[in-house]
């Protein structure tokens, strides 16, 4: 029996990387990834080399079923250099500590994008619908826009085994979010990865488009779109010390442009301290303040001071291999 492994890798675009792929077939496939051979690819044709010496390889790091299609596998992959080593559009060689101490959660925002309309469905040619209000985790026609193709996403994330932990229309008409948590850096990258694939070739078969921008509809009164990054180590978890989170918000306010130059392109869109959003050029932290930039949640303090941090600065088009490292870097560096 042959079975097709879709190869997935990050091209050298910037500011923003885009999602390539292709099918491999193979013979007798156990579905295993130390069975997903390196390969190459035309770095000459995706940012990622000259023409000259455009092979780059592909190295398989993560393999789940495709519920898409028969018989079918998505690898997702790192870039390499053709010597073995990082190509620099690599995000995930950033992660150099990656164990069960960390654990995240993305919180993935997006809009829905019509390439017809240049605007999210739910957007009248020419105009707006009413302001926003009604359509966070909203239901009906009249504030729920796709709900099909979200519903199927979430079906092939779930029977593909990423660890999806819930969805939910968000603030803006035609905005939706889902929430990746994995007990690993590396493993919580992945997994967003696949999970954009999958909502990008589902959106195909929509004749939609989805747009990571963070602030896809400019200067106006609508909610842009970020990836919330929830995460917390084992002192964290166990410490029960409100000290603790205090050392590491702080460590982060001292580190606020090492953030920002990883938390994705256009941010400064975004980050303005309005629509749920502390201004980029400032630092604050407080529990249960959305408007922060960083979140205590109320059930870390309830909890005893035993929890997580939410980084609410990363944008939706970031990408989560680099905030990972960048969060675990400032906490260690707090705690040390």
């Amino acid at each position: 029996m042959k079975s097709k492994l879709e190869y997935i890798w990050l091209d050298g675009y910037k500011p923003t990387q885009s999602l390539r792929s292709k099918t491999m077939v193979r013979s007798d496939f156990g579905g295993t990834l130390e069975e997903c051979p390196m390969w190459s690819f035309d770095g000459s044709s995706t940012e990622q080399a000259e023409g000259s010496a455009s092979d780059c390889l592909l190295k398989p790091v993560a393999i789940i079923p495709d519920p898409g299609r028969k018989d079918s596998y998505l690898v997702m992959t790192e870039v390499l250099n053709a010597d073995g080593t990082a190509h620099e559009s690599n995000g995930r060689a950033t992660i150099e500590d990656d164990d069960d101490d960390f654990w995240f959660g993305f919180e993935q925002e997006y809009f829905l994008w019509d390439p017809v309309t240049n605007l999210p469905p739910g957007f009248p040619a020419g105009g707006y619908p009413p302001p926003q209000g009604p359509y966070y985790c909203s239901v009906g026609a009249r504030n729920a826009y796709n709900r099909d193709l979200i519903e199927e996403h979430l079906d092939m994330c779930l029977a593909a085994g990423l660890n999806v932990e819930g969805i939910n229309a968000e603030v803006a008409a035609g905005q939706w979010e889902f929430q990746i948590f994995a007990k690993s850096a590396k493993r919580a990258g992945d997994e967003i990865w696949l999970a954009r694939y999958l909502l990008e070739r589902t959106a195909e078969k929509y004749d939609l488009a989805v747009d990571w921008h963070p602030k896809p509809l400019g200067d106006t009164d609508w909610n842009g779109s970020g990836m919330h990054s929830n995460f917390s180590n084992g002192v964290m978890r166990e410490a029960g010390d409100e000290s603790v989170f205090t050392k590491i918000c702080e460590e982060f306010g001292k580190n606020v442009g090492a953030c920002i130059a990883v938390y994705g392109a256009h941010n400064e869109q975004r980050l303005t301290g309005k629509h749920e959003t502390q201004s980029i050029d400032q630092f604050s932290y407080g529990v249960s303040d959305r408007g922060a930039s960083i979140r205590i949640p109320v059930g870390t303090v309830e909890d005893g001071w035993k929890g997580r941090l939410e980084d609410r600065r990363p944008a939706s088009n970031a990408d989560p291999y680099k905030v990972a490292a960048i969060n675990i870097k400032i906490t260690k560096e707090a705690l040390a």
